[in-house]
């Protein structure tokens, strides 16, 4: 009961660290920093003379981006909980076997994600120069 105790506390611990990021990275909206000069495009987050077409793609690049950031976390953490696993063996082999072929595909896992990652953000630009024919 009190290493139950012990790791809900450190996983209670560790959540207000991923929040961080939300707050460090947040920016007006593009749409809202010339709300004095120019109201017709509030609201829109285009600038002027800016295409529909350009938000699209990079809609759609911002989700995939989102998703993949999801799950090279939820590998990480799987990298770490392998990494557990294999500490606290205690002698026996099964949990050594687990661990080890745990991190092996979690490896695989988040090798997966950042091809992914590149792929998508490699694609999505090219969609995003072909549509706004920058």
């Amino acid at each position: 009961m009190k290493q139950f105790i012990h790791k809900l506390g450190a996983g209670i611990s560790v959540l207000p660290m991923l929040l961080v990021p939300g707050k460090i990275f947040a920016a007006p909206l593009p749409g809202l920093t010339d709300a004095t000069t120019n109201l017709s495009n509030v609201g829109t987050g285009l600038k002027a003379g800016a295409s529909d077409a350009s938000t699209l793609p990079k809609l759609i690049g911002s989700i995939i981006n989102t998703a993949l950031g999801l799950m090279g976390i939820i590998f990480v953490i799987m990298v770490v909980y392998a990494g557990v696993l294999y500490m606290t063996d205690m002698g026996e082999g099964k949990k050594v076997d687990k661990a080890k072929k745990l991190l092996q595909t979690s490896i695989i896992g988040i090798v997966i994600v950042v091809a992914a990652y590149a792929i998508s953000s490699f694609v999505i630009s090219q969609i995003s120069s072909a549509v706004t024919g920058a």
